[in-house]
């Protein structure tokens, strides 16, 4: 899962980006409204949370654009306005939600899920490939009956390929939805990781299920 966090209050947007990156979310930020607009409308996300007090361009313009530029992300819209008019603002915007600052964090984690589920795009909580099982409720990998203990970036490159089953992945995807768009793309980390995950899912099981495609990347599938 892949959120953009489009806020400028450095405190509070770490705070986001550190909450929901261990929930294993990857998290791109943006600290103003022209930065937020772009990167909605290059990137691929699964929610968008939007502060409405923004530089060069406030929340509720942001907002406007994201919609008028096509794009149907579902957007969380934090904010210190409180006021019944402010919120219908937003809604009649384009925003799907609204959450007044200071909030609880794990009501805004349960907002987040709700707009997840509402989108379809994180409807399914349960992945399997061959006797491979991946639970996101229960943060659980199983093959072959028995659990395996991954990190929390084993764990959300290993959904990613899920989600991606039998599809052929980049190194530069991968890269960009596991660890986010500044990470470096020159470096090994992605192979690395791939090393690491195969050692734990495929080394002791059969058939094998992550492949490399030489020259492009890997791909996740069993091989008939």
């Amino acid at each position: 899962m892949r959120i953009l966090v489009i806020e400028d209050e450095k405190k509070v947007s770490d705070f986001i980006r550190k909450g929901l990156e261990e929930q294993a979310y990857v998290v791109d930020t943006a600290n103003d409204g022209n930065e937020g607009e772009r990167l909605a409308g290059y990137n691929e996300y699964d929610t968008i949370v939007l502060d409405v007090l923004l530089p060069k361009q406030d929340g509720w313009q942001t907002c406007r654009n994201i919609r008028q530029n096509g794009v149907k992300t579902p957007i969380l819209m934090l904010t210190s306005l409180g006021e019944t008019e402010d919120k219908v603002k937003g809604l009649d915007l384009g925003a799907d939600d609204y959450l007044t600052k200071p909030f609880a964090f794990d009501e805004f984690l349960a907002r987040i899920r709700a707009l997840i589920r509402r989108s379809g795009s994180g409807e399914s909580t349960h992945f399997k490939l061959s006797d491979l099982e991946l639970d996101l409720l229960e943060r659980k990998v199983i093959r072959a009956g028995k659990e395996i203990q991954l990190t929390q970036k084993e764990f959300a490159l290993l959904e990613y390929m899920l989600r991606n089953k039998k599809k052929v992945m980049t190194r530069t995807q991968i890269s960009e939805h596991v660890w986010g768009i500044d990470f470096d793309t020159g470096s090994n980390v992605v192979d690395s990781y791939i090393k690491m995950l195969r050692k734990k899912i495929d080394k002791d099981f059969s058939p094998q299920l992550i492949h490399t495609i030489v020259g492009v990347g890997y791909v996740m599938r069993e091989e008939k």
